[in-house]
């Protein structure tokens, strides 16, 4: 299986440049992180691709869609892959609202409010990374699953601290990692 974090979004480059967060909610991806999204698809295109699990985040909805669309695979909406609910950006967007940006998407699995309504604690994004790793053990394609997620459920995953557009690869069998700085 493979993790991508989304592109660079809007939320991050304020927050880059004076490590304030920059109180922007559920921010889509810059002129540039399309760019690395596109870059990202390439970098994809011949690893066999055949299930793609995003993230409900518009960040990573747009990140999904771009590879989507050059790899020819369908997009899985799965609200345990979202980031760690710590700043501004982390509070998400409501379904419908997720519908009309992405109606070809099936967002039906989603509660209404998908995201953590305060900040998460490191053993509760680990633990959701473990049920997710868990559940995607039984894919029959999960050497062909790419994930389209955030910099925090990589982190929880890999114990690496990743950046805009990187792709990581998880062995089959691995376990949540006990590492997070």
């Amino acid at each position: 299986m493979l993790l991508v974090r989304h592109g660079e979004s809007q939320w991050n480059v304020p927050f880059g440049a004076v490590r304030v967060d920059a109180g922007i909610f559920d921010p889509l991806l810059t002129g540039r992180g399309r760019g690395q999204a596109v870059e990202a698809a390439e970098r994809l295109a011949d690893e066999g691709i055949r299930r793609i699990v995003a993230s409900p985040y518009r960040r990573t909805l747009e990140t999904a869609t771009i590879i989507a669309d050059r790899l020819g695979v369908d997009i899985e909406v799965d609200a345990l892959v979202r980031e760690r609910c710590a700043f501004s950006c982390d509070q998400g967007s409501p379904v419908e609202m997720l519908e009309r940006g992405w109606p070809e998407l099936d967002f039906s699995a989603l509660a209404p409010r998908w995201w953590g309504a305060r900040i998460e604690s490191v053993r509760s994004i680990r633990e959701r990374a473990r049920r997710f790793l868990e559940r995607a053990e039984n894919l029959a394609d999960h050497e062909h699953t790419l994930v389209v997620c955030h910099w925090g459920f990589v982190l929880a995953v890999t114990g690496r601290s990743v950046d805009n557009a990187e792709i990581v690869r998880v062995p089959k069998g691995a376990a949540v990692s006990g590492l997070w700085p």
